[in-house]
């Protein structure tokens, strides 16, 4: 096992009892991915996060789909939906899949998220889908999973849970953060009224706005900018360099 496989098995350990932690998920329910090079590292069925190493996460070839793994224990029962998402969402490495409270509760009644606030807009769009139904483990509910992703980095799934996608563990986790605190916050604007939800260009606003949110490289410190400068203090030779030439001279 090389360091990078093992640095990501321990990833997958880590942001199970974290989520649980915090109470984003509970038990064994939910179950993260990340991908590693032709491979899935999934993590197994059944196995309490607390017990859980990191020799025991499986790791699936993403060129199958006969449900192939190494590792001693066997895959999620929902390996199918992360490996579906992985095969057709290339920019994706990892996919986060929990049963948090207040998303299972909209997808229990099968409402999806409109565009209630600007942090939908996190998710690619103006509304977070809920996803049609079917059971756990299918192939059908793969199916709909990926349906409700298209041209999103998160949705419900109908009387079940909720999926988020990033190009990192962490992202993902953070969407799954955030979903579910969108979800909480429509639920209870619900109870008051309804939401006011914003318009189209508003959400196109954000969705902007998000391009370029978090921290990004300042202009004169772009690649670019780094090889003109370098290049411009090679053309240049300090003055007291030219002096001690000339005194040797």
């Amino acid at each position: 096992m090389t360091a990078r496989e093992r640095q990501l098995r321990q990833a997958i350990v880590d942001q199970c009892r974290w989520m649980n932690a915090i109470g984003l998920n509970q038990g064994t329910s939910g179950n993260i991915s990340v991908r590693f090079g032709n491979e899935m590292l999934i993590t197994p069925s059944g196995i309490p996060y607390e017990t859980m190493t990191p020799e025991m996460i499986a790791a699936m070839p993403l060129d199958r789909s006969d449900g192939s793994f190494r590792g001693p224990k066997k895959p999620s029962s929902e390996w199918r939906i992360h490996l579906d998402i992985l095969r057709s969402r290339p920019e994706v490495n990892a996919v986060v899949h929990t049963h948090s409270t207040y998303a299972t509760a909209l997808a229990i009644a099968r409402v999806g998220i409109p565009a209630c606030h600007y942090m939908v807009a996190a998710f690619g769009g103006g509304d977070i889908r809920c996803s049609e139904y079917a059971r756990f483990g299918t192939q059908e509910l793969a199916d709909a999973a990926l349906a409700a992703l298209e041209g999103r980095n998160g949705c419900l799934l109908a009387n079940h849970g909720m999926i988020t996608v990033g190009p990192t563990i962490e992202k993902a986790m953070w969407l799954a953060v955030e979903l579910e605190t969108l979800a909480k916050q429509y639920w209870l604007s619900r109870q008051i009224g309804g939401p006011v939800l914003l318009t189209d260009k508003e959400i196109q606003e954000a969705l902007e706005a998000f391009a370029t949110y978090g921290q990004v490289a300042p202009p004169e410190e772009t690649a670019t900018a780094r090889g003109r400068r370098s290049a411009a203090s090679r053309r240049k030779s300090p003055p007291a360099q030219k002096s001690r030439k000339a005194a040797k001279s």
